[in-house]
């Protein structure tokens, strides 16, 4: 029997229609996916399912029974738990703090009732098998721990059907694999699981059925034993795409940016970072591996100029920059697509075309008198948004109102266009789908061909393999490693990144 029905589900957003008379199911025990690219109307579904939004037709059936629609409340006391890409947790606030809060157990007095509090999060956490300390605070948790505390939440509030939306986009390949071990454990316990993703390898691995969505309707759905990874990015993107995009190498010898025993204490914030000593040519992609923490962060801030330095020479086409402002640097040529688009990339709330505009506003061709020449940077951000696809493709509307991949896409037409002569960019594809991963693989090679020199920073080691000339490894904000293109390997690089030195490898 169906746990979850959903029925003829639509949205409207004005003109636009997320979610077309939208119908699925999910049988207790079950791990559906659901497979979209960016915009798809993935996660527009799962809000409206768990109670967050409210549809103009359609219904949701939990058990056979309707469930109030618009309503996070009652989809919650029906047993829905949705967690969200972006936790929803309070950082100064405890584990169990965070589990109880809303529903915090009381003694006969009417006070808070630490002690059992304390016990029924300890008890929970042993059940569903993941491990926590509740007294742990959650800003000093990993990502992958805070997961785990929102599925506790769901959990505690009696979720039997689990929502989960784009879960592993900033979760390391470990903590990756610890999750769907948990996934495959929940089933087994009868509940049901919605997968909503865009990575096929994951889909292909963790779910029993997958649903795919494009532009807002249900195209076509499939049981995983009898498809491939070829086919699903067909079904979700339209068309076939290359899933295996490499480079043929096309650098110089011609150096570009030349860091020198680059030094950078530790702080409460920070981690250490040095000495890092490299060369960085025209037209060559440097790829920057590790486990995420070990210095990648500090080493892309201190080239920008976010982070200043303790020790060290950086040279930008043979001058020196390490005294430089970010803004002269960015002046001098340098463009930075950070990790975090959201925090540190765009401002939400300003305009598409006022975001585009964001590294230059300033400056010619923007600038007009004390103003801005707001005719000039909306023709500029309408061409780039033509060029680049970003959808929709209104300029006047928020940035908040892309999705991750059309923000990611907006954060390249900013940096591409302004014709760096040195990209750094982290976490390029975190969260994209198949097609806006490999229009941003596309991009980065067409940009290195044109002689830009690419300092490309990644969790994702296939990504690295695929389009990097040279790999460094970072371990605790040093290198550990490093391989020229002909010498690439997966398990020397996995070695250098837990810090391990080959015996054979020499470098």
């Amino acid at each position: 029997m169906a746990q979850l029905d959903v029925n003829d589900v639509t949205k409207h957003f004005g003109s636009l229609i997320a979610n077309d008379h939208i119908s699925f199911s999910v049988d207790s025990g079950e791990v559906l996916a659901i497979l979209g690219e960016n915009g798809a109307g993935k996660s527009t579904l799962m809000k409206i399912v768990s109670g967050f939004l409210r549809p103009d037709t359609g219904s949701v059936m939990v058990n056979d029974r309707s469930l109030r629609l618009g309503d996070p409340q009652a989809a919650i006391a029906a047993g829905i738990g949705m967690i969200h890409q972006h936790f929803m947790l309070i950082n100064k606030m405890t584990v169990m703090e965070n589990l109880i809060l809303g529903h915090e157990p009381k003694t006969f007095w009417g006070q808070l009732d630490k002690g059992r509090a304390e016990r029924e999060v300890r008890e929970l956490a042993d059940k569903f098998g993941l491990d926590i300390n509740p007294s742990s605070l959650v800003e000093n948790l990993t990502v992958g721990e805070q997961q785990r505390v929102e599925i506790l939440k769901a959990f505690y509030r009696g979720a039997k059907i689990l929502i989960l939306d784009e879960p592993t986009a900033l979760l390391t390949p470990q903590e990756t694999l610890g999750l769907f071990q948990s996934i495959l454990e929940f089933a087994q316990m009868g509940l049901s699981v919605v997968f909503i993703s865009h990575k096929l390898d994951e889909v292909l691995t963790i779910s029993d059925r997958v649903l795919v969505i494009r532009r807002g309707r249900v195209v076509d759905q499939t049981f995983t034993k009898d498809t491939d990874a070829q086919r699903l990015a067909r079904m979700m993107v339209g068309r076939d795409v290359n899933l295996t995009m490499t480079r043929t190498y096309q650098g110089t010898s011609d150096p570009v940016l030349r860091l020198e025993n680059l030094w950078l204490r530790a702080t409460p914030s920070t981690h250490s970072l040095g000495p890092i000593t490299f060369t960085l040519h025209k037209g060559e992609i440097l790829g920057v591996a590790g486990i995420e923490g070990n210095g990648q962060q500090e080493l892309a801030e201190s080239i920008v100029g976010i982070r200043e330095l303790d020790d060290g020479e950086m040279l930008l086409n043979g001058m020196p920059i390490e005294k430089l402002s970010v803004r002269k640097r960015l002046e001098a040529g340098i463009g930075y697509v950070p990790a975090d688009r959201q925090e540190e990339g765009l401002v939400l709330d300003l305009k598409i075309w006022e975001n585009f505009i964001l590294r230059d506003y300033y400056r010619h061709p923007y600038r007009r008198g004390m103003g801005i020449d707001q005719h000039v940077a909306k023709q500029h951000a309408e061409a780039a948004v033509k060029a680049f696809d970003i959808r929709p493709g209104n300029i006047e509307l928020p940035c908040r109102a892309l999705s991750g991949g059309n923000q990611q896409k907006l954060l390249l037409a900013r940096e591409i266009s302004r014709k760096p002569h040195i990209l750094v960019i982290s976490q390029p594809t975190r969260g994209l789908d198949v097609g806006a991963i490999e229009y941003v693989h596309q991009q980065l090679i067409a940009l290195a061909a044109a002689g830009t020199a690419i300092l490309l920073i990644s969790l994702e080691l296939d990504e690295l393999m695929r389009l990097s000339d040279r790999i460094v490894v970072l371990f605790r904000g040093q290198i550990s490693g490093q391989a020229e293109r002909h010498a690439f390997n997966r398990q020397q690089l996995g070695l250098w990144m837990a810090g391990q030195q080959p015996k054979e490898l020499v470098l």
